[in-house]
């Protein structure tokens, strides 16, 4: 079961590119949620807590799709390389979007979708303040 509906997915907004599966993609980034939230405790009739469920939800179909993942499986696109002479140059880590990807994961969320659940207080983890050290 997805925590968002397609209907949901669309008005977020997220588009769904030509041969995916939006129902796919929520079905699959609920299950990355799932896992992300584990042992954590919390009421799942709570207006708040479904409401933080579904927009972490979308907030993964977006990184999913921004990232060139149109399978929520984590398969990326292949990497395009050329050479000119001696010189070869490998350009990876474009998404769908052609912008270059610097996000990385949190407990594997996309850093929108961790936020999401961060802020309904479901990650067991308050906004973090920088450490600096005792002294």
């Amino acid at each position: 079961m997805a925590y968002a509906t397609e209907a949901e997915l669309t008005a977020y907004p997220v588009t769904v590119p030509t041969g995916a599966s939006a129902a796919l993609l929520l079905t699959r980034a609920s299950r990355d949620v799932d896992r992300a939230l584990l042992t954590a405790v919390y009421d799942a009739t709570d207006a708040e807590v479904i409401a933080a469920l579904r927009d972490a939800t979308c907030e993964q179909v977006a990184g999913m799709i921004a990232a060139g993942d149109i399978t929520g499986t984590g398969a990326m696109p292949p990497t395009a390389s050329f050479a000119i002479g001696k010189v070869s140059v490998v350009r990876g880590g474009q998404g769908a979007g052609g912008s270059s990807q610097q996000a990385s994961k949190i407990n594997g969320l996309w850093p929108q979708a961790w936020q999401a659940l961060q802020a309904a207080g479901l990650t067991g983890h308050g906004p973090q303040e920088p450490w600096y050290g005792l002294g």
